[in-house]
């Protein structure tokens, strides 16, 4: 801009491609709303305004989750006679999608159909992708044959979201049959790889997730972290951590540096099957090696030693953390708070509580049911009345697990009549 000001001082006046491009820059940046100023100073200057200045201020604010002022843009692009192109629709499709507003997308699939405006590749994608996400895998392969019966040929990323979508539904026979297709036609699949293993994973199908993965290998494709954390994540699903760790030690000596997920994924599944002595010596290795921590991790091993009755060591933990760096954030007050009041220390649980608003952390809907299911458990009535009366003037509700507690106590006339006067007019 600076330039763009010098150069109008020196007798050179910007024009619209001068222009244009700065306002491509800015929406890059995610600067749509200097875009949308420097677009209304060339309307001043009476500079020709195009389909591609409007349809760039209309991604950029679609990429802002923006939709309606990007539609509305359409709409003065249009009254203005300018004629929006794939481009502009694609976006504005792809931000409709984003929010589920299906109805609205289909409505601007129509007038772009009736504009006589060819969708592309992009834009079946889209609607792949999202018909996909939606569960609604048989509209989404309807609309993959029509692609291909308009002559318009799918790519890498038309295959890879409709095997997305059938793996969500852990249809992998068919996510299989897609991902062959899409080999026979000499497209690339390495990112369709990780996305199989990912589906077999999730069912608990790990020996052909590994049978894939060694597929991949050699075919000469490297797996990167994401591959190795979905497998390592697999194998600790099904309780087969030497395997978990044995993979570890391998996209290490790959040269394939683990992430935080991964440790987190490998940590998650090691204290969901009481393997604390390797949680400890696996998260020391860690420590020694100075490898990258983050509060995540700690919430994992916190939470494990809850469950399996090490409050001493989780408290010692949490009570550390500050000087390790690391801020207890909600989730780790919560995990604390759910520990204590197992053990019944519901005093101790109900200052922690407090201490988490003195320090700037503010309860959620989860902290909040779980001190009220805390309590209840432990017929603690005062206390319950008191966290739902908070809870409430918060915003926050009741969630099943709360009110199955409730519903039960009442049932069997366990509940104190001043809980059950207070639940009964909330509801």
């Amino acid at each position: 801009m600076k330039f763009a000001n010098k150069m109008e001082k020196i007798g050179y006046k910007p024009n619209t491609v001068t222009y244009g491009t700065i306002i491509n820059g800015m929406c890059k940046i995610g600067k749509t709303n200097e875009a949308i100023e420097l677009l209304r100073k060339m309307d001043e200057r009476n500079l020709e305004l195009n389909v591609v200045l409007y349809s760039t201020i209309i991604d950029s604010l679609c990429n802002d989750r923006l939709v309606i002022e990007a539609l509305n843009f359409l709409s003065e692009m249009t009254s203005k006679g300018i004629q929006p192109n794939v481009f502009t629709y694609n976006s504005l499709i792809q931000g409709l999608c984003n929010f589920d507003m299906w109805k609205e997308a289909t409505k601007l699939w129509n007038e772009m159909v009736e504009r006589k405006i060819m969708p592309d590749v992009r834009t079946f994608n889209i609607l792949v992708d999202t018909l996909g996400k939606q569960g609604t895998l048989e509209e989404a392969k309807e609309v993959f044959d029509v692609m291909i019966r308009r002559g318009i040929e799918p790519n890498t990323i038309t295959y890879t979201y409709l095997i997305d979508g059938y793996c969500l539904q852990n249809r992998m026979d068919e996510a299989v049959k897609t991902f062959n297709m899409m080999v026979g036609k000499g497209l690339p699949y390495v990112v369709s790889y990780s996305i199989l293993i990912h589906g077999y994973c999730k069912i608990r199908r790990i020996d052909e997730a590994m049978s894939l993965f060694c597929e991949m290998t050699n075919n000469g494709m490297i797996p990167d972290v994401v591959t190795y954390t979905t497998l390592i994540g697999g194998f600790c699903r099904v309780g087969r951590l030497k395997n978990a760790l044995e993979l570890l030690h391998e996209m290490q000596v790959c040269g394939r540096h683990p992430n935080p997920l991964t440790y987190a994924t490998l940590f998650d599944g090691v204290c969901k099957n009481l393997h604390f002595p390797k949680a400890m010596a696996l998260f020391q290795e860690i420590e020694d090696k100075k490898l990258d921590l983050d509060i995540v991790i700690y919430n994992i091993l916190i939470d494990g030693m809850c469950n399996a009755g090490k409050l001493m060591t989780a408290r010692e933990l949490f009570n550390t953390l500050p000087t390790k760096g690391f801020r207890a954030n909600v989730r780790t007050y919560t995990i604390m708070i759910k520990g204590l009041c197992k053990e019944g220390l519901l005093k101790e649980a109900r200052v922690l509580f407090e201490q988490m608003e003195e320090n700037g952390c503010l309860p959620n809907h989860f902290t909040y049911n779980t001190i009220i299911q805390g309590f209840l458990q432990h017929n603690e009535i005062s206390g319950v009345v008191k966290y739902i009366k908070m809870m409430v003037d918060k915003g926050f509700s009741a969630n099943a697990t709360t009110v199955t507690i409730l519903i039960n106590l009442l049932c069997t006339n366990q509940i104190d009549k001043t809980l059950q006067d207070f639940f009964q007019k909330s509801v």
